[in-house]
């Protein structure tokens, strides 16, 4: 696994947050005011921020002050992430993570599958603010729900299929439970170990990384 950036971010109960390519206006507007409360309570995020709406998301998080992790779905080599992601990088507040080495200079559908898996294996819990029926967010809203992890999403009737899943609506007033609640749900045995031990296993990508750019 390869990093930049401060490592020990991983050691947070992480929220993973993910979101259909096309998202309902409905969905959209909630998502927003979720986003900008779990900014303000200071929840710690991880995600891919590669769809449309999850950028949009990654926009307001960045003007809050909590812990980013930011799974791209391409190798770190070569990256240029945003002036504010730069800075936060500098600053300790986000971690760059990728599970692709040097070789990997873009995206595919296939390595963003491969990241999603990755993002929804370091998290305690999960926001997942729309993903269609039959599509391959509702697909991973399953692998989550099987790591017995905490699924959350927007209440509406667009997002019916995730509630029927066993999701949990979340109104913004509820945001503040959601670290209690990824803490006291953690990861099942194995898995919560293996997130902690990627740290000790990844130093010398890390160095690797800072030294490249």
């Amino acid at each position: 696994m390869f990093i930049l950036g401060n490592v020990e971010l991983l050691q947070h109960d992480l929220l993973a947050l993910f979101c259909s390519i096309k998202c309902p206006g409905n969905v959209i507007i909630r998502t927003f005011d979720l986003v900008r409360a779990m900014r303000e309570v200071g929840i710690p995020i991880i995600g891919g921020f590669h769809t449309p709406m999850e950028r949009e998301c990654l926009d307001i998080l960045l003007r809050g002050s909590q812990p980013i992790v930011i799974c791209p779905a391409r190798g770190l080599e070569r990256l240029r992430p945003p002036r504010k992601v730069r800075d936060g990088i500098e600053t300790g507040r986000i971690l760059l993570v990728s599970p692709f080495g040097p070789n990997y200079r873009r995206a595919t559908a296939e390595l963003a599958e491969q990241r999603n898996r990755l993002v929804a294996a370091l998290a305690s819990a999960a926001f997942i603010s729309h993903a269609a029926p039959g599509g391959k967010t509702e697909a991973l809203c399953r692998e989550i729900i099987a790591m017995r992890k905490p699924l959350f999403t927007v209440d509406a009737p667009e997002n019916a299929n995730l509630l029927a899943l066993g999701a949990k609506a979340l109104a913004v007033e509820d945001v503040s439970v959601l670290r209690e609640q990824g803490a006291q749900q953690s990861k099942p045995d194995g898995g919560g170990a293996v997130t902690r031990r990627q740290p000790a296993a990844s130093a010398s990508a890390t160095g690797s990384a800072r030294n490249r750019r």
